[in-house]
């Protein structure tokens, strides 16, 4: 009973750290590895996959009640990455992830420095209409972002809000909102191939699933409240988190 209310305790605030700016896994992963550590590390991913979709349809439905999402960039983003997420899974069984495990931390910074760098960077709305090079741009990204969150994961959302900063020319609410529905396709994909392969505790996935749904309520609700001033301290601080976690993980 214990293990599931410390369990439940972190989910919620993954839920709430997710809606806001991404990283949610960085709280639920650890935990899940630390209260069961003789189970396979697949049947934990899956489990936590499954229940955190929950969570990041929650604030996803927020975000499109209370912000424009511009279907014309987010959905081909969502259907490449679909696709390409089951693509990476597939990859994974076939080509070590230990170059890229290495790698992460490095990249993880230059992106940290260069939103640091840029202070105004996500807090001006401009979104760019690009007609047929928008959709080029979402099914690339989306390919890219799909593909290494199938493979290995850590750090995906971060990349996406930039994806639909940067390239998109959104402001950090809205790119939250686009980000978040990616994030759903993402996780489905994982979570087909990992049921499938019946790597998901049903029973733990409901507990993470029902407090999860109630941070990502919360998350969005002050995310949408403060804008993107607030998303962007978060993001900082999150991809700061990544960081550390990533290279104790590669380099440990």
């Amino acid at each position: 009973m214990l293990t599931l209310a410390l369990l439940a305790v972190a989910s919620f605030f993954a839920g709430l750290i997710d809606a806001v700016a991404g990283g949610g896994g960085l709280v639920t992963v650890p935990t899940l590895f630390s209260l069961y550590p003789d189970a396979a590390p697949a049947a934990l991913v899956g489990t936590n996959k499954a229940g955190v979709i929950f969570g990041t349809g929650a604030a996803a439905y927020r975000y499109v009640r209370q912000v424009r999402v511009y279907w014309s960039s987010t959905l081909p983003t969502m259907v490449s990455a679909f696709l390409f997420a089951i693509a990476g899974a597939q990859l994974l069984k076939e080509v070590p992830a230990e170059p890229l495990r290495r790698a992460l931390p490095f990249v993880l910074l230059a992106l940290l420095l260069y939103m640091i760098l840029n202070k105004s960077l996500g807090l001006v709305h401009a979104p760019r209409q690009l007609g047929h090079h928008e959709r080029l741009l979402g099914i690339g990204g989306g390919a890219i972002i799909g593909m290494y969150d199938g493979f290995f994961g850590p750090g995906a959302g971060s990349f996406l809000l930039l994806l639909f900063v940067r390239g998109f020319g959104y402001d950090f609410l809205h790119a939250n909102a686009s980000s978040k529905l990616v994030n759903l396709a993402t996780n489905a994909a994982a979570i087909l191939l990992l049921a499938l392969g019946g790597q998901v505790w049903w029973h733990i996935s409901v507990v993470i699933a029902l407090t999860n749904i109630v941070g990502s309520i919360v998350g969005s609700h002050l995310a949408v409240r403060y804008g993107s001033e607030l998303i962007r301290r978060v993001f900082i601080v999150v991809v700061t988190a990544l960081i550390v976690k990533t290279a104790y993980d590669a380099f440990t």
